[in-house]
């Protein structure tokens, strides 16, 4: 199965790769004791906590796969060789919202670090989409749940 590659940060890398310690080291052993717990209750076949617990060992299973997955497929992005003529990820976009004549600033990361509240959009949103390769000056017109949102490009910067 072949896993497309995602670009990280160093520091987006090294959240993953402390969340995947801390499942393998502290989440997995707990599961384990629980599971044991249960099976000392005595009847596997109407144990609710036996079969709560092996549930949960399968969804945190599935997680230690995916970011096990993710972090083969990871290319960490140099922020030092990014070109800010154009948007790209990892670029800081100061953009002019044309309804609203309000600036917002977002910086574009992959799926795995996008946070709002901190201003990082992912480039798979459908206004991440629309600016890639953008330079200042240009107008984007996003078709976003809310509407079509008209935005001019002030800034790119790192």
């Amino acid at each position: 199965m072949s896993q497309k590659i995602i670009y990280l940060t160093e520091s987006g890398f090294q959240k993953l790769k402390a969340e995947l310690d801390h499942l393998r080291s502290v989440e997995r052993p707990a599961i384990t004791a629980q599971i044991a717990e249960a099976r000392d209750k005595g009847d596997l076949s109407e144990n609710a906590e036996y079969d709560a617990a092996k549930e949960a060992q399968g969804m945190l299973e599935m997680r230690i796969a995916n970011l096990e997955a993710q972090l083969a497929n990871a290319r960490i992005l140099d922020e030092s060789k990014i070109d800010t003529s154009k948007v790209q990820i990892l670029s800081r976009v100061r953009l002019m919202n044309h309804k609203t004549k309000k600036e917002v600033e977002y910086t574009l990361v992959s799926e795995s670090e996008a946070n709002l509240k901190e201003g990082k959009l992912a480039v798979g949103t459908p206004i991440g989409k629309a600016l890639l390769g953008k330079k200042v000056g240009d107008m984007v017109e996003v078709n976003a749940p809310v509407g079509i949102i008209h935005f001019e490009v002030l800034e790119i910067g790192i």
